[in-house]
């Protein structure tokens, strides 16, 4: 089944996080994100090739963890589907006045309590001279600051029960799976989801601790392979956490670099190069559990950190 279209794409995240101050130097300076207004205990930051006003919503809270996931419809029409289904599903939170820049906005959970949200109205961002482009056909100049991914590119949720919460993704919303992981005793321990013609948008994996509404991490997109390696290099020198990487995945076949930012929440710098699923016909991509057991495409074995770490954290 392709992708139903009614989703245009991921369009921003709201990350909590214990360590404001610390945080939001990680992702402006270091990461080369550019801030875009506040609200509260919250900072709103963008990535330079998005042309919308916000990619990162970073709000101070008592721990660490993901608050709300942002989708926008492809139009008004389909927003006014989308919400009935979930409606239908019986997922609804209801209406809400959208962030600084967004239009009515309707807030619900997926089955394993993920906060989502789905728009339509979106105000076009208009960089200020100082980071004004060259191109018109870029939203803001490139910062040369730090990382400077590009883009926000995928949430990797933790789910208790992959199976329930990406059928959901995929039923309701409109996605496709496009790869997938299946263990020996049949349960489905992790499933990639695209809303688009990109290999994925939103990525469900199994929570070893049984626990709802977690957080794996959240992506960003760089041009290429090589700033990621660089990217690594700025990491050392600033004190940044490496879990792991860079190395590639044989799932999606991304180049990858894990880090964990000052809140505790790991954040990943990808690089799929230019693979596209174009196929309407897509047949989802199935790993049995031996062949998961070989690890990464290439690159050193994966640590035991990357199958346990989520946040918030939970209490043993």
């Amino acid at each position: 089944m392709a992708p139903a279209h009614e989703i245009a794409h991921l369009a921003h995240v709201e990350l909590l996080t214990p360590r404001p101050e610390e945080s939001l130097d990680f992702f402006t300076r270091v990461m080369g994100l550019t801030e875009n207004g506040t609200e509260g205990d919250s900072v709103y930051l963008r990535t330079w090739d998005d042309y919308e006003h916000h990619s990162l919503k970073l709000t101070a809270h008592h721990t660490s963890g993901i608050r709300r996931t942002g989708l926008r419809a492809a139009g008004p029409e389909a927003l006014d589907r989308r919400v009935k289904a979930i409606e239908a599903a019986g997922l609804g939170i209801g209406w809400r006045d959208g962030d600084p820049g967004l239009g009515p906005t309707y807030v619900f959970r997926d089955p394993d309590g993920h906060e989502l949200e789905v728009y339509w109205e979106s105000e076009w961002y208009q960089a200020p001279p100082e980071s004004a482009p060259a191109l018109k056909n870029q939203a803001q100049a490139y910062p040369a600051r730090g990382v400077s991914v590009r883009r926000l590119d995928h949430v990797n949720f933790l789910a208790a029960e992959v199976e329930g919460a990406t059928e959901f993704v995929q039923d309701v919303l409109g996605a496709h799976a496009t790869e997938q992981i299946r263990l020996d005793s049949g349960i489905i321990a992790g499933r990639w989801l695209t809303f688009t013609n990109k290999s994925y948008d939103v990525v469900y994996t199994r929570d070893r601790t049984g626990s709802r509404g977690r957080l794996h991490h959240i992506a960003f997109a760089t041009d290429t392979r090589e700033d990621i390696l660089r990217a690594a290099d700025i990491f050392l020198d600033n004190g940044v956490f490496i879990e792991t990487g860079p190395h590639k995945h044989a799932i999606q076949q991304t180049f990858f670099l894990y880090v964990y930012e000052p809140g505790g929440n790991r954040v990943e710098l990808c690089n799929p190069v230019a693979r596209l699923v174009l196929a309407p016909d897509w047949k989802t991509i199935t790993w049995t559990e031996a062949e998961r057991a070989k690890g990464q495409a290439w690159g050193l074995k994966t640590i035991e950190s990357f199958h346990t770490h989520g946040t918030p954290p939970v209490e043993s």
